[in-house]
Order: structure tokens, then C-alpha cells, then sequence
């Protein structure tokens, strides 16, 4: 489940809020996007890989963590894992990594942001 956000390292790109399958970040007037609807995170971590940034962690339980310690050093640990980190450095000033996927993303619900399919 999503877990953390941070606004520092963010470049508000915000390739996190396009490629979420469920709608949990929304977009902000201060360009760093929110986590609005962590219950409807599905621990895809398709946020935290798409993040060049590495300012998103995303634990692998399907329960928020709570007031527990969060494990700052594993943020960007991911996407060096799946082999998406090569050639930038951490709070890179461009959004640099893998293509978001083509095409439209499904409709939604207007003024719910709930995907309709």
C-alpha cells in the first residue's frame, strides 16, 4: 500500500497520478501531488516505479503501515530492483525512465475519480 509521498525530492512530473490504476494520488495547485485515497491502493507499485524521483514509497503489505517507523533507505529501491534506475540520479530535475503506457486512460465517474470499468 502506498505509503509515502515526499514533497522534496518530488519534480512534479506527476507521472505517479497517470499511471495509478486506481486513482489514489490527485494532482495539487503546488504541483506535488497528494495521496487522496490510500484505501484504494492495490500495492501495484506502479507509482513507484514510474517515479524518477524515488519520492514515493510503497510498502509490499495491503495494510497501511500506521504510525510505524517508514524505511526511508528503500525509497527508489524498486525501481533499481526492476532495472529502471540506470542512468539518472535520485531528484533528478527531468522526468527520466520508461515511456508511460500509450493510449487513454479508462474513464471515470465524473466527481468521484472512480474509474468506471
Amino acid at each position: 500500500m502506498i505509503e509515502l509521498l515526499l514533497a522534496e525530492p518530488c519534480i512534479e512530473c506527476d507521472k505517479c497520478v497517470d499511471v495509478c490504476p486506481t486513482n489514489v494520488l490527485d494532482r495539487t495547485t503546488s504541483g506535488v501531488p497528494v495521496i487522496a485515497r490510500q484505501s484504494d491502493c492495490q500495492t501495484c507499485f506502479m507509482c513507484e516505479a514510474y517515479c524518477p524521483a524515488d519520492a514515493i514509497y510503497v510498502a509490499p503489505d495491503v495494510a497501511p503501515v500506521g504510525d510505524a517507523a517508514l524505511p526511508l533507505p528503500l525509497l527508489g529501491s524498486y525501481r533499481e530492483r526492476i532495472g529502471w534506475g540506470g542512468g539518472r540520479a535520485p531528484g533528478a530535475l527531468v522526468a527520466v525512465g520508461p515511456e508511460l503506457p500509450k493510449g487513454s486512460p479508462p474513464p471515470r465517474l465524473p466527481g468521484t475519480g472512480t474509474r468506471t470499468d
